[in-house]
């Protein structure tokens, strides 16, 4: 499979150098035409183990990999990170079924992603001579699910970048507690889409040339990079087959899936398996109150100049959607002209429109719905007290938009997206109010297990007393100068 720029059809790379590469060196992100030619019969898939999926489905995606390489990888990455043995287990929620994905190493859904881009790109550096320094921008939950699955890999490091202020205390103690000889994490004044712009400037800046001079290379762990994104495939077709199994649905019959995302990645690996043959009828957009994505889906006008809202679920705080130029570029039969043109008024101007027919396919497959913090809340208190089930905040906003958008009759999947524990003051707030004095997040981690019966997962309870190791905190413009210190700190001069 040979992947190219979504600007430009002459940039090229296998899989393996996609994977390295991370960001096309024009901007563009890295897709293939190749892609709706990779289809899968779920029935086949019906019988295998989530590892066994995941081999098939990277099998066709990542095919400059050989088969021991993916095998090899696929176990190191599922075999013992995962508390639920189906990695990623499919449960009632209401009428409908929510995904979980928080079993993971972090508590967070990345996990599922950031357990496999660690395997695909030390296989890919292996015998090269390379090294490589990880950049990556965090709303929240990246950052620390990329600290975890590249700590102490040969060859790399990684630098990350959250908006300081703007994670949850759990969120921040993850990454800040982080140890590895190859990590650095440092905050931002400002917020993620100041520290996603930066780190994507220092890609295209003469950081990046300084440091090949010494043999390192940058790539990132955010889901710009197609070795992150593709693992998240494999639980749509997972969530899928479960249903089927379950005889919930017949062969052939369509779902729904209901999305909380802010950079458009998550949905987006869902739009992949629906062109994988994937019985997909509709992928639901939820946005939080920063709901630009909304706002676009419904008129076709891209805006990002407008106010950023500061929001119970900070992950998804997010203005610039990435990964929104991936699925522009299919949408739009793969017009590279149309989506530089598109990215360039993005870039100039903070805005962009499309209109016609290509915004009617778009909103045939991509319903979108917002919900504030005070909807959220009620998502909360609605899945705790109605269906019996904890959610973190931004699984509230796509279990409300879901009341919304879903249809009687057809069973809509939604995707979680954190342990409630990575949230705990805010769930625990919309539940039951605020706890008195100057509560910290494990004073409401202990409130929430007591009132609620349910355990925190024991890697957030094991960061109590834990040493702050990472304690930077700079302006956006000063992340290339931070990367380059990074790099040569933690990877050294070619010798």
């Amino acid at each position: 499979m040979i992947y190219h720029s979504t600007r430009d059809k002459q940039e090229t790379a296998g899989s393996r150098e996609a994977v390295l590469q991370g960001l096309c060196r024009d901007g563009g992100l890295f897709v293939s035409d190749e892609l709706s030619d990779c289809r899968l019969d779920v029935e086949e898939l019906l019988p295998l183990s989530y590892k066994e999926t995941a081999k098939r489905i990277f099998g066709l995606l990542l095919g400059d990999y050989s088969s021991q390489e993916l095998s090899e990888g696929v176990e190191e990455a599922y075999g013992s990170t995962f508390s639920a043995p189906e990695v990623t287990p499919l449960t009632r929620i209401g009428e409908n079924w929510l995904l979980e994905l928080y079993h993971g190493p972090t508590s967070a859904f990345k996990d599922v992603a950031l357990c496999m881009l660690p395997q695909l790109m030390s296989k890919a550096l292996s015998g090269t001579g390379k090294r490589v320094m990880i950049v990556t921008a965090t709303s929240g939950d990246t950052g620390k699910a990329a600290l975890n699955g590249f700590r102490d890999v040969k060859d790399v490091a990684i630098t990350v970048f959250y908006p300081e202020g703007k994670v949850s205390d759990i969120q921040r103690l993850q990454m800040i507690t982080q140890e590895g000889e190859n990590v650095a994490v440092c905050g931002i004044r400002g917020n993620f889409d100041d520290a996603q712009s930066a780190v994507k400037t220092v890609f295209s800046s003469g950081a990046g040339a300084e440091l090949e001079k010494e043999g390192i290379f940058l790539s990132s762990a955010n889901s710009i990079n197609v070795g992150r994104l593709i693992p998240q495939v494999v639980y749509y077709f997972e969530a899928y087959k479960a249903l089927r199994n379950q005889g919930v649905i017949r062969k052939g019959e369509c779902i729904d899936f209901c999305v909380p995302t802010g950079n458009f990645g998550d949905v987006l690996a869902g739009y992949y398996g629906k062109l994988m043959g994937l019985p997909i009828r509709h992928l639901i957009v939820a946005s939080n109150e920063n709901n630009v994505l909304t706002d676009f889906i419904r008129s076709g006008i891209y805006d990002r100049n407008r106010p950023f809202h500061k929001t119970i679920s900070p992950s998804m705080d997010i203005l610039i959607s990435s990964n929104l130029e991936r699925m522009l570029y299919y949408m739009s039969g793969g017009d590279v002209e149309l989506i530089r043109s598109l990215m360039q008024d993005l870039k100039e101007k903070g805005r962009f429109q499309i209109g016609g027919e290509l915004l009617e396919r778009i909103q045939e497959v991509f319903p979108a719905g917002c919900a504030d913090d005070e909807k959220t809340r009620a998502g909360i208190r609605r899945a705790y007290e109605v269906e019996g089930r904890l959610i973190d905040p931004h699984t509230a906003v796509g279990y409300q938009v879901m009341q919304e958008k879903g249809e009687k009759g057809v069973p809509c999947v939604l995707l979680s997206t954190a342990s409630p524990y990575k949230f705990c003051r805010d769930v625990y707030e919309a539940l039951f109010g605020p706890l008195s004095g100057e509560a910290d997040g494990f004073a409401y981690m202990d409130a929430l297990r007591e009132k609620t019966g349910v355990e925190p997962p024991e890697p957030l309870k094991a960061l109590r007393g834990k040493t702050e190791l990472h304690k930077d905190v700079i302006d956006p413009g000063e992340i290339g100068g931070y990367v380059m210190k990074k790099a040569m700190e933690k990877l050294g001069s070619e010798t």
